[in-house]
């Protein structure tokens, strides 16, 4: 390969006004955090960034470009000086290296720089004719309506810049830029993709699981936790933390006190209400969470209306209108799916009932509340969580450890401190 350069471009942080210097601060101080250790140079021009490979492998770079929200694109550059004769043999280097025979291609040149002497379409002869003589390739054409392949050459002030595709990027908004958010990580399928959802449009998320050993199995704590070593990766300083809530009291509590239809109702209230004081303590501006309209019985409007009543934080649903195939296609694609198939049951799916309330309503849910004291159980979970940071190399395999999950919080807790 000849590049020696990946061009980096940003999307919508383009569109923002007097706010713009602040999201492009925050997005390149997140892209040198993401490619800190790597053998690159970093070099900021004209609201694009241009990342000098070195001896550095390109698509160890694109792996780490991967996993910074706010980009729009990238693209793998060859670089030129503004010699005519420079350009030209480095675009025929360029399309001998990359262009197969039989394919049709083009030459697109862009002049950013107007003071270059030659005009777009000037270059783009030059250049397309030149490649077409020289580069030897069998039945290589010309096609400018329908090319197989688009060899762009933009003139800029700072340099010529040839390439012949745009990679697409993650897109959104660089993560922490809008703030803090605690998301409500299960352990299936939705949330973690809530979760990378949320930080791609800016939102820095902590993780919060609501434990409930023995009634759940540990396994189901520990899917989480390794769900988080994933997730890691997309934060700003590849750690994120997760608040373990002691569940177990109160949902034992509600078990025994809730008609079987509006258990999951009633369950999904307490947690958002602890949900609520967590965010107003972690300084956190929203509850994140993995539903979808009409998914399951405690995701109907009506449910989520009924759920919704113990908080007036922002709910944000990023998946609420999203197709399951989607979802899936996207855990995929952030590596969270193996985990989330794992077999082991959340606290929200163990004692599912055989028939839920599919259209609870407020005043029915508050009067199984009203059957048992609730709030000393909830401000106990409010103010007894441990908190671990999770990093992408972290190694706590709580079954193996053979404690309950508060037992192994303890110990955790003496190796990180909270930050």
């Amino acid at each position: 390969m000849i590049y020696n350069q990946i061009l980096v471009r940003f999307g919508d942080l383009t569109l923002k006004g007097k706010n713009q210097k602040q999201f492009l601060n925050k997005e390149i101080s997140l892209i040198r955090r993401k490619l800190a250790g790597l053998d690159v140079d970093i070099i900021v021009a004209h609201e694009r960034v241009y990342i000098n490979l070195k001896n550095e492998d390109y698509k160890k770079v694109i792996e780490h470009l991967d996993l910074v929200s706010g980009l729009s694109s990238y693209s793998l550059v060859v670089t030129a000086s503004k010699e005519l004769d420079d350009i030209k043999e480095k675009a025929l280097a360029l399309v001998k290296d990359e262009i197969k025979p039989n394919t049709k291609f083009k030459v697109l040149t862009r002049r950013a720089d107007k003071k270059y002497p030659l005009d777009s379409m000037s270059v783009t002869k030059q250049v397309s004719g030149y490649v077409l003589a020289n580069c030897g390739i069998e039945n290589l054409k010309v096609d400018v309506h329908n090319p197989d392949n688009t060899l762009h050459v933009e003139i800029r002030e700072e340099g010529v810049f040839l390439f012949l595709s745009d990679i697409r990027a993650m897109g959104g908004f660089p993560v922490g830029i809008a703030g803090k958010g605690l998301t409500m990580l299960s352990g299936g399928l939705d949330s973690p993709v809530a979760a990378y959802m949320a930080m791609k449009q800016g939102i820095e998320v902590e993780c919060l699981h609501f434990e409930s050993t023995p009634l759940t199995s540990i396994e189901s704590s520990q899917k989480v936790v390794d769900l988080c070593k994933i997730l890691a990766k997309y934060a700003p300083n590849n750690k994120i933390n997760l608040i373990m809530v002691p569940f177990k009291e109160l949902h034992m509590a509600l078990l025994d006190n809730v008609d079987d239809s509006y258990k999951i109702t009633v369950m999904r209230r307490m947690m958002f209400r602890i949900a609520d004081g967590l965010a107003r303590k972690r300084k956190a501006l929203c509850i994140v969470t993995g539903e979808s309209v009409g998914q399951v019985a405690s995701q109907t409007l009506q449910s989520m209306n009924t759920i919704n009543s113990v908080t007036n934080l922002p709910i944000i649903r990023p998946l609420v209108t999203t197709d399951k195939v989607d979802i899936v296609r996207t855990s995929y694609k952030i590596g969270t799916y193996e985990t989330s198939i794992r077999p082991f049951e959340d606290c929200c799916t163990v004692y599912l009932p055989v028939n839920p309330a599919t259209s609870p309503k407020i005043g029915k849910a508050e009067y199984y509340e009203s059957k048992f004291d609730w709030q000393p159980m909830v401000d106990f979970c409010v103010n007894n969580v441990r908190i671990l940071t999770i990093t992408p190399e972290s190694d706590y395999d709580l079954p193996s450890m053979g404690f309950e999950v508060r037992d192994v919080v303890d110990e955790i807790k003496n190796k990180n401190h909270e930050e």
